[in-house]
């Protein structure tokens, strides 16, 4: 892998794997609710959210989804990867405090093209949060 520019879409090989973890902090919950506006009660008010059938706060789900944009660029396949597509179904809420671990996995390569296909699983604890199908290019190094 050239730290600077990923890996060349020449060196994955279907199979391929690799993780990236994060702890979602109450920072990430408020600084993630100011960047992109959502300011949803499930996510900022502890009072609120206890009420719902969530019994507490939960992250924003594409908060969770970002940690999979981290495993993609910087882990595999690296720097200098562009998202093209992705098909996204949350499984179970994230709360502040637990550790979302990604892990992405080459499907399909289309050398030509300079495109991969990841099948990519976040998982907290022993549960899966998400999972994702996506479709990335490499750019040329």
């Amino acid at each position: 892998m050239n730290q600077l520019n990923g890996y060349d879409v020449e060196d994955l090989r279907v199979g391929m794997s690799a993780s990236f973890s994060k702890t979602i902090t109450e920072a990430d919950l408020v600084l993630f609710a100011g960047v992109s506006g959502d300011n949803n009660a499930m996510h900022v008010n502890e009072e609120f959210a206890a009420a719902t059938p969530f019994g507490g706060r939960i992250a924003h789900g594409m908060l969770t989804a970002s940690v999979i944009s981290a495993a993609i660029a910087n882990k595999m396949p690296g720097p200098g990867t562009i998202y093209l597509g992705q098909n996204l179904r949350f499984r179970a809420p994230v709360r502040p405090g637990e550790t979302v671990h990604a892990t992405v996995t080459v499907t399909e390569i289309v050398v030509d093209r300079r495109r991969v296909t990841l099948s990519t699983t976040c998982r907290v604890a022993e549960r899966s949060s998400s999972r994702l199908d996506a479709l990335v290019m490499t750019t040329t190094s």
